[in-house]
């Protein structure tokens, strides 16, 4: 339990990261979880953080078998393929596989013993948690330490490891960005989960899908589960979404003046260490009206 709690801190400090310059930018995932409505009414940012949920638990738990915190676990297997010429397999992998295995036992429990909740939300649930840990599949890549005489680098020993899950949560982003609204419908002797738009062709299994629009998010409404933008910062120079513009809803801002206190005029000393002053400078930064 000790990884699954460091796995949830760490969703949150991932989602907040990549949703740092978006009208929402998952604060209330802090809450967990006892979720607003923006995160329980099948939102696309609940499809989001479902998915982010389950990838991080996987990857926790895979990082911590190769790390030597679980004693249920160990390195991953070294893979059946050559590693290419002048490499070699080596290190400690991590154990994907386990990860993978506990982590879907973890997150998808609730949804499958939970006897309140739609069906709906169940399947949507289900699906974007599975989407979560093939991202998190997909960022498994192979990782080399060189080896030789003045590192020359005459042999490489590898192994295959986890992107960081900043990245992880980056691809979930793009997903989040292109999700799909589904509704829940016949198809045969059961229903199912289908495309709303496009519902003659079934939904792909790394794609995100929610059930109901997201609102504007400009607006405090805790009835649709709306923060609003007010007090947020924005970036007058930006044409992205953290711009003063898009993330103000046209509402204005105002400016307001920071005192920044930051290290400065560093010198090398040999050997070895740097010494710097302290420098102070003031910043002009915007809010939302």
């Amino acid at each position: 339990m000790r990884t699954i709690v460091h796995a949830a801190r760490e969703a949150m400090k991932a989602c907040r990261r990549a949703f740092a310059d978006m009208r929402w930018n998952c604060s209330s995932i802090e809450l967990a979880p006892n979720y607003l409505l923006d995160l329980e009414r099948g939102t696309r940012e609940s499809a989001f953080v479902y998915a982010l949920s389950a990838a991080t638990i996987s990857h926790a738990i895979a990082r911590a078998c190769t790390s030597g915190d679980l004693p249920g676990c160990s390195c991953g297997p070294v893979p059946g393929e050559p590693p290419g010429p002048g490499n070699r397999w080596g290190g400690c992998a991590d154990n994907l596989s386990y990860g993978l295995l506990m982590g879907a036992k973890f997150s998808d429990a609730p949804m499958k013993v939970k006897k309140t909740g739609s069906q709906a939300n169940k399947l949507m649930r289900l699906h974007n948690s599975e989407v979560g840990r093939q991202a998190l599949r997909a960022s498994l890549e192979m990782k080399c330490k060189c080896h030789g005489v003045s590192g020359s680098c005459s042999i490489r020993t590898c192994w295959k490891g986890l992107q960081e899950l900043r990245d992880v949560a980056a691809d979930l982003k793009t997903r989040y960005l292109s999700a799909t609204k589904v509704v829940h419908r016949p198809m045969g002797t059961r229903k199912h989960l289908v495309p709303k738009d496009l519902d003659i062709r079934p939904i792909k299994d790394s794609e995100l899908v929610y059930l109901q629009s997201s609102p504007d998010f400009c607006m405090k409404n805790e009835k649709v589960g709306s923060h609003g933008t007010q007090d947020r910062q924005c970036n007058k120079t930006s044409n992205g979404s953290d711009s003063c513009d898009l993330m103000c809803c046209g509402r204005g801002y105002n400016p307001y003046t920071d005192r920044v206190v930051e290290r400065c005029h560093c010198k090398y000393h040999w050997c070895c260490y740097v010494t710097c002053r302290r420098c102070e400078r003031m910043v002009e930064r915007y809010v939302c009206k």
